[in-house]
């Protein structure tokens, strides 16, 4: 990832085909050390493809992608099973979301 980063910043940067050297002297500018092995690899993947097509090209693909915030539906056979003690359960897990959000016991508030 650290060497992706790098790749883009000098993209954003002008240089249009930034060579492993290139790469390696950004990482090392922030006393990062390049994976000579990776860096190659990834040099090599996007030798002579442009960055913008990539990145459009790897949106469309991402926003295909579900990214949860339903979260899940139960099982029906244990809504049906025992629907009234999952309901029993949920109340004492309230109670302590409670407390968790007390400030009072650390002395100070977050917004103090």
């Amino acid at each position: 990832m650290k060497h992706l980063a790098a790749y883009l910043l000098l993209g954003l940067g002008g240089n249009t085909a930034p060579s492993a050297a290139d790469v390696k002297s950004v990482l090392e500018a922030v006393g990062v050390e390049a994976d000579d092995e990776r860096l190659e690899k990834l040099i090599s993947e996007l030798e002579g493809k442009d960055l913008q097509e990539l990145i459009t090209e790897g949106s469309s693909k991402l926003a295909s992608v579900p990214s949860g915030g339903a979260g899940g539906a139960p099982a029906a056979g244990g809504a049906a099973a025992g629907g009234a003690a999952a309901a029993e359960e949920e109340k004492p897990a309230e109670k302590e979301e409670e407390k968790e959000e007390s400030d009072e016991d650390m002395g100070f508030g977050l917004f103090d």
